[in-house]
């Protein structure tokens, strides 16, 4: 059963690469935050595929899938739900929202109040909506797909420090190369690849390969290593905002993951490597001299891994 499951993951890899052309990477990086259980941030300009891919990733497995398009305007009751009114027995009852799905996908979440932003906190650390002083459960799995534009700031709220930790990795598709670029064009001459997408897991089956994902072994020193990068990131001077232990936990899970897609039952220090940037780079805050000089959160994590040793 478990090698069945296993064997999956290249086809759901495949499929998504049918709509999302040359961008193999990236698509690892989809899976690792799949099987470890960790919301995704797609942060790029607009029309590289943000909401496909995500729509994608619905598709692939058979569970339920949901949009909502943020908006300044945008309640939290209109993604958690709230209570209804019933004449007929003069009560009220609680209509769900779009966040009771498996796949939540947050279409330009910057575009939303902070007290929007903020509505999800629960949801993603959690799995679960308190509302009317009662708590209730998601469905599980549950996956948040996020996306914002990064380089247009009017009528957007850049993320706060506590919603961007709670996304396990981010990741930018860029533009695709000039022979992919072709390929798109004549992929979608009669209807969009999403469309033939079919689902190669079910729900449960997701829930299985997580559970699989966690017994991947771990070995104390490549622990010490992790929280070495951590700390490393605390004490770095163009660094305000270190990496926090929520961080440190998920790059242990995406390594987790990554070994896993690999057909291993160990974490190498490579995994660890390969998933870093991902993990770590949006949850740092920058200095403003160093902010305003040009550096890239992603070079300084970079940076560290050529820095910090392995053998701890």
């Amino acid at each position: 059963m478990n090698d069945d499951l296993r064997r999956r993951l290249p086809a759901l890899k495949a499929q998504l690469g049918r709509v999302i052309l040359g961008k193999e990477e990236a698509l690892d990086h989809v899976l690792v935050a799949l099987l470890s259980g960790h919301h995704l941030l797609l942060e790029d300009v607009p029309g590289v595929g943000k909401t496909t891919l995500a729509k994608a990733l619905a598709r692939s497995f058979d569970g339920h899938f949901r949009r909502v398009q943020f908006t300044p305007d945008l309640l939290p009751t209109d993604i958690l739900g709230s209570a209804v009114y019933n004449p007929r027995d003069g009560g009220f009852s609680f209509q769900e929202g779009p966040v009771f799905t498996h796949v939540l996908l947050a279409d330009e979440i910057n575009r939303a109040s902070p007290r929007t932003q903020s509505a999800l906190l629960e949801a993603m650390s959690e799995g679960q909506v308190s509302a009317d002083g009662v708590t209730r459960p998601l469905p599980s799995p549950f996956l948040v797909v996020a996306t914002q534009n990064p380089v247009e700031y009017h009528g957007t709220y850049p993320l706060p420090e506590a919603q961007l930790d709670r996304f396990g990795l981010r990741l930018s598709l860029g533009y695709p190369g000039a022979e992919e670029e072709v390929d798109v064009i004549f992929s979608q001459a009669e209807r969009h690849p999403v469309d033939t997408l079919e689902p190669v897991l079910g729900a449960e089956d997701v829930l299985a390969l997580q559970t699989l994902v966690r017994k991947v072994r771990v070995e104390r020193r490549l622990g010490r290593y992790v929280v070495a990068l951590a700390e490393a990131t605390r004490r770095h001077p163009s660094i305000q905002l270190g990496c926090s232990p929520r961080g440190t936990l998920m790059l242990v899970h995406a390594a987790q993951a990554r070994a896993f897609v690999a057909g291993r039952d160990f974490v190498t220090p490579e995994d660890v490597k390969a998933e870093a940037v991902p993990v770590l780079a949006h949850r740092l805050g920058l200095e403003t001299k160093a902010r305003y000089s040009g550096v890239s959160k992603e070079e300084t994590v970079r940076d560290l891994l050529a820095s910090v040793p392995i053998g701890i």
